[in-house]
């Protein structure tokens, strides 16, 4: 409407200015034609004799003709300013309308460009509490299926442990195959009868703890063959013998200023001094030793005036892992067993160097004659041991912790004797295992 309105006001200007070209161009024309004509008759004229009467009544005449045809020119421009005026007052009180109702659009457009935004702004909302509830939900849904796999899994390893363990013993196969049998007609006795289903769920009970005593058994059983920290072999040292031990070439010189040695060992019974590893020279047999004194831990350095010691750490027929680590610098000597530190002592041997050329031994320690025969048979080890490692510095104890764990510590070797690759030669009755 707004174009409409401008193009109608262009129209009428447009037309009132042709008009007043087209009443200019004629009054011209006129005049043009009365002055051509005023003047033939002023000059044109064979007499000087002045105009007779009829002659001015025809001027009189002619002069009014031009003063009526200027009036109507006159009448008709007023008349068109008039309908031109009244046209555009027309026109503009239209235009005012339509800014009017501009303004109400705009605003009516904004108003709805704010509810629009809110209502996108809710909708988002609501979306992102949606995809939250969605998330939280799938997490859920996610744990609780990690928890089902987890028990089935679990489940699924004592069936396998069961099983396996049946397959050990008649009396034991007998008892799972019972109680597996048991169940088809316990679920029927269920859907019979309460009471049934109640002496049936006793009966598993008692085959259930049938089989968990059986199980003890064998775990009992199964634990004299265990071997610790992945090892796949060990020395067994059957009974307390002085020509029962293993004698041990080392990968290089024992000139040491500082060692770590780890070993693990199950002792049958410990008495007041069984050894675990020596290393004597021809003058001093008892040059470094590792021993267990009943539940006590020693490491002498030096000989045995150089004496460090834990209590309480040692348990007869059990596996346990035993360190010892010793520096020339400080004379620093540390005790560990299991992984955790129970003895630590400064200035032992300090500044003391290991001789060379000497002999190292497990379950049993160099005779000062240096003769086999005279072995004293009270210090004899009786037991196991596997995983013997010694190092030319000492160890952190990051590395001892680690050495100490029961799965796969077997598999680190030191450089001065490493379990499998150095030669450990068993003498007596001594043999590998595995």
């Amino acid at each position: 409407s707004e174009n409409l309105a401008k193009r109608q006001l262009v129209f009428l200007v447009t037309t009132t200015k042709l008009l007043a070209a087209d009443l200019g161009k004629k009054r011209m024309k006129t005049n043009h034609n009365n002055v051509i004509h005023y003047n033939y008759i002023l000059f044109s004229g064979a007499t000087q004799i002045p105009c007779t009467p009829q002659d001015l009544s025809r001027w009189n005449k002619l002069f009014i003709m031009l003063e009526d045809s200027q009036m109507k020119q006159d009448m008709l421009l007023h008349q068109n300013e008039d309908m031109v005026k009244v046209e555009v007052d027309s026109i503009q009180k239209e235009l005012h309308k339509l800014n009017n109702n501009k303004a109400c659009v705009q605003a009516s457009e904004n108003t709805c460009k704010c509810i629009s935004e809110q209502m996108n702004g809710n909708l988002n909302k609501a979306m992102e509490q949606l995809r939250e509830a969605a998330d939280t939900y799938q997490a859920q849904n996610n744990e609780t299926l990690q928890q089902l796999i987890q028990f089935s899994r679990n489940q699924a390893t004592r069936l396998t442990k069961l099983e396996s363990s049946t397959l050990l013993g008649a009396g034991l196969g007998q008892v799972a195959m019972k109680s597996f049998s048991a169940y088809p007609k316990e679920q029927e006795a269920s859907n019979a009868d309460g009471g049934k289903l109640e002496r049936a769920l006793m009966a598993t009970v008692a085959d259930l703890q049938r089989v968990h005593a059986q199980l003890a058994l064998f775990q009992r059983a199964t634990a004299h063959r265990f071997l610790p920290s992945g090892c796949e072999m060990a020395l067994l040292f059957p009974m307390r013998s002085k020509h029962i031990f293993a004698e041990v070439i080392p990968s290089m010189s024992m000139s040491l200023q500082s060692f770590t040695i780890c070993l693990w060992a199950k002792v049958t019974q410990s008495l007041n001094k069984t050894v675990l590893f020596s290393y004597g020279t021809k003058k001093n047999p008892q040059e470094l030793q590792l021993l267990l004194a009943r539940n006590s831990l020693l490491l002498t350095v030096g000989g045995e005036t150089h004496l460090v010691e834990a209590h309480s750490v040692v348990t007869d027929g059990q596996w346990g892992h035993f360190c010892a680590a010793w520096s020339s610098e400080q004379g620093l000597a540390t005790l560990w067993v299991n992984g955790e530190n129970v003895a630590r002592v400064p200035g032992v041997a300090e500044g003391h160097v290991l001789p060379s050329n000497g002999f190292i031994l497990l379950g049993q320690e160099r005779s000062r004659s240096g003769i086999y025969r005279d072995l004293d048979s009270s210090v004899a080890f009786t037991g196991k041991m596997t995983g013997v490692n010694m190092w030319d510095h000492v160890l952190d104890a990051g590395r001892i912790k680690e050495y100490a764990n029961q799965d796969g510590s077997c598999d680190s070797r030191g450089n001065v004797i490493g379990w499998g690759i150095s030669e450990v030669i068993p003498h007596g009755g001594s043999q590998y295992i595995n």
